[in-house]
């Protein structure tokens, strides 16, 4: 009788200490299933034409030929075999980024000529080892920023199949308080 009384005080304790993980989730911005907006639906239609404009406004919910992955999701594959690479292509100075991260200044800019295009084919070749079904991460600073969307979408176009978009970015993850790290610049 007594094992069973702490079972159930155990469970009343777990439960408890999980709906205030989420009570503290979303007081820094979460909603069920998302932080900083990753989730946030503003109407806009997926698309497979390159952005070359307006980099910081709102993103689509889907990319066309890839997977979204929210920061839960992602956590969860970095845990897993293969680790997915990781590719930073904010644009600007030193910032903090997601642990293990590759940075990749300039990859998501929607106007490369000819020699930038081949340049970020092989660099994604070169993380792929040959593997087109490997798995790789692109993402910039938010839900709000075109680049990782159009690193992901020629990285798509390339022919890879394990391409995925994590739309929340770097303000995602830094709101669920994951591990980070200053980034470093992966010369491509």
């Amino acid at each position: 009788m007594r094992v069973q009384f702490v079972r159930i005080g155990v469970s009343m304790l777990l439960a408890l200490s999980g709906a205030l993980g989420a009570v503290h989730a979303w007081a820094q911005g979460a909603k069920p299933g998302g932080y900083a907006n990753e989730t946030r639906d503003w109407g806009v239609p997926p698309t497979v034409q390159l952005r070359t404009v307006g980099y910081h406004a709102p993103t689509p919910l889907k990319i066309p030929g890839g997977t979204v992955v929210t920061t839960q999701a992602l956590k969860v594959l970095l845990e897993a075999e293969p680790r997915p690479y990781l590719i930073d292509v904010l644009g600007g100075g030193i910032h903090r980024t997601l642990a293990g991260a590759f940075w990749m200044i300039g990859a998501g800019a929607g106007d490369m000529n000819r020699d930038e295009e081949k340049r970020f084919a092989s660099a994604v070749a070169a993380f792929a080892g040959g593997d087109k079904n490997r798995p790789m991460v692109f993402f910039c600073v938010n839900a709000e920023c075109w680049l990782s969307y159009n690193a992901a979408l020629r990285a798509i176009a390339l022919g890879y199949t394990n391409v995925m978009w994590y739309r929340g970015g770097v303000a995602a993850w830094r709101t669920a308080e994951l591990p980070m790290a200053q980034s470093d610049p992966f010369f491509w």
